[in-house]
């Protein structure tokens, strides 16, 4: 039978895990701009010269990007090792105390306000269906298809990061070497304030305070770096 649905409107189970892995694209690109531009601002403020720019803006992204994958890959190996895990636990419950685990799971439904006869008898077409899947949805609320990969989440993290940087490094080398810190800073800064304001709708906060955030935070670290640049440069220790 097709479910009803409105135009427009999503129905789908793993809506708030794609929209999570979207905010964290966009805060990795986030976290990929202020690095990056915040390191070649400092460096500009030393010298002019774009072979020390280009070196100094591509290690900040390369080692950036693997610093990110390699603390993302960790930190999802752990979440897919406890996902599969409680899946085990499951499953052994399940061959274990069919019985019981039938009666947990009418409870869940009559806890969500069903009837105990509606929720038995939920429980039991479930069961019928996909004992596994009916218990992990109702009490975990994941499914087996749902167990992160821990190198999708660091590539995405890497990348996320790189294209990021890209936006500085570029906003750096390609002007003449007298407009260069302006452009770089007008850039980053509008870079800034768009990323703050998608994160915000993302989350589905209102825009103007997180975007207002981001911006002042990146601008303090330019202006920072940008005045550590200049004054070694100027002290001759650069």
């Amino acid at each position: 039978m097709m479910l009803a649905t409105h135009p427009g409107e999503p129905h789908r189970g793993d809506l708030a895990g794609r929209l999570n892995w979207l905010r964290a694209g966009v805060l990795g690109a986030n976290d990929g701009i202020v690095s990056v531009a915040s390191l070649v601002v400092g460096v500009a403020g030393a010298t002019t010269d774009s072979a020390t720019l280009l070196a100094a803006g591509v290690a900040g992204l390369v080692g950036g990007a693997i610093s990110m994958a390699l603390g993302e890959y960790v930190s999802v190996s752990s979440q897919r090792d406890s996902q599969r895990a409680l899946i085990e636990k499951e499953r052994g419950e399940l061959a274990d105390n069919p019985a019981t685990e039938l009666e947990e799971l009418a409870g869940i439904y009559e806890a969500k306000g069903l009837s105990p006869a509606t929720a038995r008898l939920v429980a039991e077409e479930l069961t019928a269906h996909d004992p596994l899947t009916a218990h992990l949805e109702a009490e975990l609320g994941i499914t087996e298809n749902q167990v992160v990969s821990p190198w999708a989440a660091a590539g995405a993290s890497a990348l996320a990061f790189a294209l990021g940087a890209l936006l500085p490094l570029l906003a750096i080398l390609l002007p003449p070497p007298e407009i260069r810190v302006p452009v770089a800073f007008a850039v980053v800064l509008l870079a800034l304030a768009l990323t703050g304001f998608l994160s915000a709708r993302i989350g589905g906060n209102p825009a103007l305070r997180p975007t207002i955030r981001v911006v002042l935070g990146g601008a303090i670290a330019l202006v920072v770096t940008f005045a550590i640049g200049t004054l070694l440069g100027t002290s001759g220790v650069a």
